[in-house]
């Protein structure tokens, strides 16, 4: 059997997917990056070469912040940004849909498209309010793993108005509303609401969010936030089946329709490249740019390297 593979790698997450030569998921994993890319990729690597080693790969793909990175290990024919992936993935499952919101773990995104194409979009990279990792934080805080925060939070009948605009002045009044005796479920409920109205006042401020709207990312998995949308905008919010990796599965989607059919691909197979890897980095003063430029080496040969905007220095 031939397939495809796509690999997003984030600072929070490392995500998986592998598709049939129909464009069907027959295998997804998630796993935490950690702050260890190469050994993330190595671990999901392995896992999907035990659950999916028998698949002939014919095409990869590597999205997210570390894509370039992806691609140096793997062996990628296709290296694509992450609003480009997840409007693939949402689009293949939700043609008509006109809205994608994306929530992570370290960042989040609004997409807007037209006619089956991207045409606006808005990203939030600075302040972790909006981000799945803020809930994380504030579930550890609570005592909770984040399963049963969100549990929580979709069983609560009120909720408590939290500050959603800054992560430092929303945990600041989070302790004064539980000192004052507000009921944890509240509070959890509260900080859902929170990052949808931080959302679509921050983020998507200035943008048309129509529907359909398609709501992915981990923290689409979290009933409460999802209401909390749904509450605000009026309308349904649709949530893939595979929500949590839906880059990964858009950007084998792209290598799958981008490869050249009689090509061999670069993929090299599940096993990631046994040699001694390592980062290395350098700043470019060829310019006032100040570039800097990240190399990555196998002991002592060079596999890679990014990070040019004039691309005087990239490879692959």
């Amino acid at each position: 059997m031939k397939g495809f593979l796509g690999l997003d790698v984030g600072a929070v997450s490392t995500n998986l997917a592998v598709l049939d030569i129909d464009l069907e998921v027959v295998f997804h994993r998630y796993v935490r990056t950690g702050g260890r890319p190469i050994s993330s990729v190595r671990s999901i690597m392995q896992i999907a070469g035990e659950g999916c080693g028998g698949l002939d790969i014919i095409a990869c793909g590597t999205t997210g912040s570390g894509r370039r990175l992806a691609a140096a290990l793997v062996g990628a024919d296709v290296v694509k940004n992450e609003i480009t992936a997840h409007a693939t993935g949402a689009l293949h499952y939700f043609p008509a849909a006109r809205t994608i919101i994306e929530i992570g773990g370290q960042d989040s995104k609004v997409i807007v498209v037209r006619d089956g194409m991207v045409s606006d979009f808005a990203m939030n990279t600075i302040c972790a309010a909006g981000t799945g990792t803020f809930l994380d934080y504030q579930a550890g805080r609570m005592g909770m793993t984040i399963d049963e925060f969100a549990d929580l939070a979709a069983q609560a009948d009120e909720s408590v108005t939290i500050s959603g605009r800054c992560a430092v002045f929303a945990e600041t009044d989070i302790i004064e509303k539980q000192q004052r005796g507000a009921d944890r479920g509240a509070v959890a409920r509260g900080l859902c609401e929170a990052l949808a109205r931080n959302f679509l006042t921050g983020v998507a401020a200035g943008r048309p969010i129509d529907p359909p709207i398609v709501f992915q990312g981990g923290v689409a998995s979290n009933k409460a936030v999802r209401r909390a949308f749904m509450r605000r905008l009026g309308c349904e919010v649709l949530v893939p089946r595979f929500h949590d990796v839906m880059g990964a599965i858009g950007v084998a989607m792209i290598a799958a329709r981008q490869r050249e059919p009689e090509g061999p691909s670069k993929f090299r197979g599940f096993r990631v490249h046994p040699g001694e890897l390592s980062t290395r980095g350098f700043e470019c003063d060829g310019c006032s740019n100040l570039c800097e430029i990240v190399e990555i080496f196998d002991r002592d040969t060079l596999l890679s390297r990014w990070g040019s905007r004039c691309g005087k220095w990239d490879l692959g």
